[in-house]
């Protein structure tokens, strides 16, 4: 295996996650819901039953890095809600448990997602409210990018290890 340096993985996975998003507005969001419009702004990122979003190890360096440039009492704020959704959720030990959900703690009601422009995960990217399931992007468009994410990560890092739940990636570098 060729392995090829953090900083060039980060640039390569900011492409995928700009190339996706682009796909993603462009051929599936009109038929979503207006995030804008929604009652309860935030509801499908604050549900614990509903969130399981799993990201890399190159993920997670991504997302702390726009952390890393916010003040530092937002920083402080944002890893104690990080530390209390993994003991409130038991997220420790759920690594190999898809099944496992949390509200996720990059969520702010006021702000929305701190990370939506720069580092929002493939999952939420591709996540919308959509009326008619025939209009949700299919599965396979957004496996085929995890795929390509997690292979980059892998040479990035040279482990194999699995996505773990964002709250859990996010402690161990924070």
């Amino acid at each position: 295996m060729r392995f090829i340096g953090e900083k060039t993985a980060l640039e390569r996975l900011a492409d995928i996650r700009s190339r996706f998003a682009e796909g993603i507005r462009r051929d599936f969001e009109h038929a979503a819901k207006d995030c804008l419009t929604c009652e309860t702004k935030g509801v499908c990122c604050l549900d614990a039953h509903f969130v399981n979003v799993r990201i890399t190890r190159l993920e997670a360096v991504a997302i702390v890095r726009e952390i890393e440039r916010l003040p530092a009492e937002s920083q402080a704020s944002i890893r104690r809600k990080i530390l209390d959704t993994v003991e409130r959720f038991g997220l420790e030990n759920a690594a190999e448990d898809n099944q496992q959900t949390y509200a996720c703690p990059l969520f702010e009601r006021d702000t929305g997602c701190l990370v939506h422009h720069t580092a929002k995960p493939l999952p939420c990217i591709a996540h919308a409210c959509y009326e008619r399931k025939e209009d949700l992007p299919p599965d396979e468009l957004l496996q085929e990018r995890e795929v390509r994410v997690f292979e980059l990560s892998r040479r990035t890092y040279g482990s194999d290890g699995l996505p773990k739940p964002l709250p859990v990636a996010l402690k161990h570098l924070l």
